[in-house]
């Protein structure tokens, strides 16, 4: 089944279930995250019960929120080899062996999820807003300290993901080895529905899944890539993630960005002539197997506001232990 969230004109956020291009609201649901918790018979139950009801709604008429609007938390690993090799090389780099030891990943902002159609703003003060073509789960059920096996089962769907990145900021932040804070922290993109895991099953293949992932900006093909050709297959990373915590029905674990798939990448391996950080009327296409596109148009942000000066008692800033240099854009790809 497919899950989506929208909102309709008269400012009604309701879930529904597709059927052909039709969206067929569940009735008395408003929340999809009400519908997990089990074995994925609460969502079984409740498709049945909206393609019964002969409801349906027009897509096109609603405005598509994502699946779970507001995720309890929003963990982003790096699991595709292709792109974490490829980026550091192209930066003079090389590979952290602890990247083959253990999947990595950062907590992103859950109060940034933005649906399929929905603009993206230029962040305040950046000047290299680039998108990150991925794919994510949503975890279905609670628990703790998964094995990777176990893990898979608390699986309930996938959806395409964007992870909307300021390389600029996120440079500067991550000098002081914090980060990537403000360089990732006003929009995450997410796709038009959730496509529950026995959809996605009969696509296993190597530790992934065999579903295409592209993008295109202003029409021109950017980007490809394979879900199959993940390092960390999602049930490691979910097993990660829970390893001494917990992780909840609404949860969004993302894979990371595929081999080619962000800007970064593209332009340091083929100049920023070719491939320029995005710009405001840009329009951005990312699509996935089963899983539906995220268009977004890239639009104006404000100015930063200043904020207030430091105290004339603060230590100034030469006194200050040396950072550790960090490349420009390549802290975290």
């Amino acid at each position: 089944m497919r899950w989506s969230t929208f909102r309709t004109a008269d400012g009604e956020e309701r879930v529904g279930v597709w059927h052909g291009d039709r969206l067929h609201p569940a009735p008395g649901v408003r929340r999809l995250v009400d519908l997990l918790g089990d074995d994925g018979t609460r969502l079984r139950e409740a498709g049945q019960a909206a393609l019964a009801s002969g409801e349906s709604v027009d897509p096109a008429a609603v405005d598509l929120l994502p699946p779970v609007p507001e995720p309890p938390s929003v963990r982003d690993f790096m699991a595709f080899e292709e792109h974490v090799v490829t980026a550091s090389a192209a930066i003079g780099h090389t590979v952290d062996p602890l990247w083959y030891e253990q999947p990595v990943f950062y907590f992103t902002n859950p109060a940034a999820a933005r649906g399929a159609r929905a603009d993206v703003a230029i962040p305040p003060g950046s000047a290299a807003l680039d998108y990150e073509l991925e794919v994510a789960v949503v975890i279905g059920r609670e628990g703790s300290d998964l094995t990777p096996e176990e893990a898979e089962e608390h699986i309930a769907g996938f959806v395409l993901f964007c992870d909307w990145s300021a390389r600029d900021l996120q440079a500067a932040e991550m000098r002081i080895g914090l980060g990537p804070a403000k360089g990732k922290d006003s929009a995450n993109g997410f796709g038009p529905w959730l496509v529950t895991r026995d959809e996605v099953a009969p696509r296993a293949a190597r530790r992934g899944y065999d579903l295409t992932l592209t993008a295109s900006v202003n029409g021109v093909p950017y980007s490809a890539g394979n879900v199959a050709d993940l390092y960390w297959s999602f049930g490691q990373m979910i097993a990660y993630a829970s390893r001494g915590t917990r992780v909840r029905p609404g949860d969004v674990v993302g894979s990371g960005t595929v081999g080619t798939g962000c800007v970064l990448e593209l332009s340091r391996v083929h100049g920023t002539e070719r491939y320029p950080y995005l710009r405001e009327g840009d329009r951005v296409r990312l699509e996935g197997e089963l899983l539906g596109a995220i268009e977004a148009r890239v639009v104006a942000g404000t100015p930063p506001r200043p904020l207030s000066q430091p105290s004339p008692t603060s230590p100034a800033s030469p006194a200050s232990p040396a950072s550790p240099r960090t490349d420009p854009d390549g802290s975290r790809a």
